[in-house]
């Protein structure tokens, strides 16, 4: 069940990339993210009430679901959204895919969270995969205010993103389930959404076409309702680290779709760049340590 769970987050959530891109338009990003998580939340809801699958939460767990929200469904979306606007989404997903990395540091910090040498072996042959995936982005970059204003809101996004891992491993220590935190969060998303919309005074007038109601529908059901559920449970089941591997992963189906929508051409460098992601990815889910077979014992007792 975990490596279907797993194997299904891959494709729904390498599918959202391109509905994202096709979200761009006249609607502003603050109220294309808020109809998402609205729609979501709405229906996350009515099946919570027709199937009972809502907690009875406490007032502390609200407080918890606040953050998340704001972590998840709005802050780190809101910052990913802007570093685009800097630099190529090549780039940004390269930062997005350093979430395992966030998620281990935070781990160790807030609930002592060990991880082993395996785990760093794949990441960073993951990271080098991703880097060549996208190495014509690299190519193309020249170092300059705008890009390190992109690289910061990139990091900021992954950095909130992670924190609300965190909090739902403190939600699954108090047993609440990640269809219930997910319900409240979604909702307390779009209240945190809702504000700096206001604030700005931006228009709520939404996109009428085919191409932006559909890519809408998707990232409501499919990829929120769907996707962060089954994250959540992911994190519950195998741990923050190995779930956020997931974002070094989705890049590869986004680009597969990438080249079925918008004619992306394969190279040698992503060749090898699709290579080392999944080669990190199989290190990191081995339980044995690797390094041992590469290290001989020592032949030589020490002298006494």
């Amino acid at each position: 069940m975990t490596a279907f769970l797993y194997a299904l987050m891959v494709f729904v959530w390498g599918f959202s990339w391109i509905a994202i891109k096709w979200q761009q338009g006249s609607t502003p990003m603050e109220v294309s993210i808020l109809y998402r998580f609205l729609f979501a939340a709405i229906v996350m809801f009515t099946i919570g009430k027709a199937f009972n699958k809502l907690q009875s939460v406490k007032v502390t767990d609200q407080k918890f679901f606040a953050v998340q929200g704001a972590c998840l469904f709005c802050c780190n979306f809101l910052f990913f959204y802007s570093s685009t606007s800097y630099i190529a989404s090549g780039l940004t997903a390269v930062v997005m895919a350093t979430a395992p990395i966030f998620n281990a540091i935070h781990g160790r910090i807030f609930y002592g969270t060990k991880t082993n040498n395996n785990f760093w072996l794949g990441v960073i042959i993951g990271l080098t995969g991703i880097s060549l995936l996208f190495a014509s982005d690299f190519m193309q970059t020249n170092l300059s205010k705008e890009v390190l204003l992109g690289l910061f809101y990139a990091l900021a996004g992954t950095w909130c993103f992670s924190i609300g891992n965190m909090i739902s491993i403190r939600n699954t220590k108090n047993k609440v389930q990640p269809f219930t935190a997910t319900s409240y969060a979604m909702i307390y998303g779009c209240i945190t959404l809702l504000i700096i919309i206001l604030f700005k005074g931006l228009s709520f007038d939404i996109e009428i076409s085919t191409r932006y109601l559909t890519s809408l529908a998707y990232l409501a059901i499919p990829a929120s309702v769907i996707g962060f559920t089954v994250y959540l449970l992911l994190v519950d089941r195998i741990g923050a680290n190995n779930a956020a591997y997931l974002l070094v992963i989705t890049p590869i189906v986004a680009l597969v779709v990438s080249s079925i929508f918008e004619n992306y051409q394969w190279t040698v460098f992503s060749t090898l760049g699709l290579l080392c992601v999944v080669l990190g990815n199989v290190i990191t889910q081995i339980k044995k340590p690797i390094f041992k077979y590469f290290i001989k014992p020592n032949k030589f007792k020490t002298l006494t």
